[in-house]
């Protein structure tokens, strides 16, 4: 198995390296064609994913007969004053790795966001359920997702939300670093969600590659959705920081881009096909941070 991964850098994308190399991520074993694949990781300074001679050159010379596409402009707010960027990332880097993967006949697993949906729902969306996003970050991951399915007919499309994993910045690294400095945090309290442990999605991401069930797929933490608020309360807890958390509403802390209120996903896919071995997302979070306070 011939395997690439763009945006290697980034949270998934560092994970994916770690199963791929290793075997095995904290769900258990990973399927068995990728454990002597040949794995290449780039990212942009390796390769500009939005241009496309320059992918198709790449993938021609590579011949990878999987690509699973990490990268994205996910600065949600930047992506509102940078329109241009993200569109480019978000929307032209997936048309273009569609179009390399269809001319060389790879497999493309493309990571999308919550963010494709109003969020203004009220019961977990599935994947059939239509598409409003309310950003510019929503709106360019749409626009890729589209791309995706119009340029490449071996496509896995992995929705995902509130991901946080081992390398970079995430919610749960600043809000444990906040209620350590400073002893206090006010976390939005109107904004549901069920957070990701990118260990897991990187194992999903693999038994979905591994096999043929093409397709647009919903992949998050499962258990009772919650609030950022929620979601901080139990960071602080498993970390045995005893900082006060103070519910706010979003209108107190307004972004330039709008966040979706609601943000839970069904990973109904996932159950009918490959099965949802995602954890909990509390049983989740608290491995992850046993594992950051071990190094």
């Amino acid at each position: 198995m011939n395997v690439l991964v763009t945006g290697c850098k980034g949270q998934l994308g560092n994970e994916l390296y770690k199963i791929i190399t290793e075997k095995k991520s904290e769900l258990g074993e990973i399927p068995q064609c990728f454990h002597d694949c040949k794995l290449t990781c780039i990212d942009v300074e390796d390769l500009d994913i939005t241009d496309l001679e320059a992918v198709q050159a790449y993938t021609r010379t590579l011949r990878p007969e999987v690509v699973i596409n990490c990268a994205a402009y996910t600065n949600v707010n930047g992506c509102e004053s940078d329109r241009d960027a993200a569109f480019r990332v978000n929307a032209l880097g997936p048309r273009n790795l569609a179009v390399a993967c269809e001319e060389t006949g790879a497999k493309l697993v493309h990571v999308s966001t919550d963010y494709v949906f109003p969020g203004d729902g009220t019961e977990p969306y599935v994947e059939w359920d239509l598409c409003g996003p309310q950003s510019v970050y929503g709106r360019t991951k749409y626009l890729g997702e589209q791309y995706v399915r119009d340029f490449c007919s071996r496509y896995f499309i992995v929705r995902t939300a509130w991901l946080y994993g081992y390398v970079g910045n995430n919610f749960v690294k600043t809000m444990r670093r906040l209620g350590t400095e400073k002893g206090a945090v006010k976390v939005v309290s109107d904004q549901v969600g069920t957070p990701t442990n990118a260990a897991d999605l990187a194992h999903h991401l693999l038994k979905l590659a591994a096999t043929c069930e093409y397709g647009v797929y919903h992949c998050t933490g499962n258990g009772p959705a919650c609030s950022w608020y929620e979601f901080t309360k139990k960071i602080m807890e498993y970390s045995g920081i005893s900082a006060a958390v103070t519910p706010c509403t979003t209108e107190e802390y307004p972004t330039p881009a709008k966040r979706p209120a609601y943000s839970v996903l069904d990973n109904c896919m996932l159950r009918v096909t490959v099965g949802d071995e995602m954890r909990d997302w509390q049983e989740a979070l608290k491995c992850y941070i046993e594992k950051i306070d071990e190094k």
